[in-house]
């Protein structure tokens, strides 16, 4: 009975992978607000063609400033990496889960005809800005983190994810939405400071979901974000 179970089980997890794999390649369409201008955006993994012949090798990949000099520019990145401090993989229960960058996109794709979905950038507002993934909002973490000084972007921010303040000061999380939140990247505590002080006021913990990698990770895999040059072709 239970080796049935598992079989089951197992082939389930399989079935729900397996359709998901490459949808790195194909991209999920998010439609964003720009300036009063709606746009649909494709949401991708951005491999430019002379990346495609680069050879999966230690001494293409690891040597020099890890990627080898003779690696085209478009196909590499240099990024920061003595700042901030190392997170764990997981921040609290496994009600809280950690995701990755398939996860983001599956997400992406279900909130394009699902509202009580949410992808948040935690980051402030120059940051959100300057650079982000397509069809994220923006709730800057500190809104949270100090609610009492910033109380009315602290109680509009509320009610952006479905949350209500009532008359004697508890929260009403009935409508709370799905949010998935992240920020600069896996050293970056700005996500995990909001997602800790959602939880202090009792937000539930299973509607919380942390994108860990961040930018740094979205951007290391070649995703698509609001600053490319040539964004992926419009619907």
């Amino acid at each position: 009975m239970i080796k049935n179970y598992l079989s089951i089980l197992t082939l389930s997890f399989s079935l729900c992978f397996s359709a998901n794999v490459g949808i790195e390649y194909s991209g999920v369409v998010v439609t964003t607000n720009s300036k009063k201008e709606q746009k649909s955006i494709v949401v991708k993994r951005n491999i430019p063609k002379e990346c495609n012949n680069v050879p999966i090798t230690n001494e293409m990949l690891w040597t020099e400033n890890f990627a080898h000099k003779s690696v085209p520019e478009v196909c590499k990145s240099t990024y920061v990496h003595t700042k901030g401090k190392l997170l764990p993989i997981q921040l609290g229960s496994e009600d809280l889960e950690t995701y990755g960058e398939l996860e983001i996109l599956i997400h992406l794709r279900q909130m394009q005809r699902d509202d009580t979905l949410l992808l948040v950038d935690s980051r402030k507002k120059e940051w959100f800005n300057y650079r982000t993934i397509p069809g994220a909002v923006n709730m800057p973490f500190i809104y949270f983190k100090q609610k009492d000084e910033y109380e009315f972007e602290f109680e509009y921010a509320l009610l952006r994810i479905g949350v209500h303040t009532l008359k004697n000061g508890d929260y009403d999380f009935s409508k709370a939405k799905t949010l998935a939140i992240f920020c600069n990247g896996p050293w970056c505590t700005q996500s995990a400071t909001m997602i800790n002080a959602l939880l202090a006021i009792g937000y539930p913990e299973e509607k919380l979901k942390w994108y860990r990698g961040g930018m740094q990770d979205w951007l290391g895999a070649g995703m698509t974000s609001t600053r490319e040059i040539n964004l992926p072709s419009t619907i």
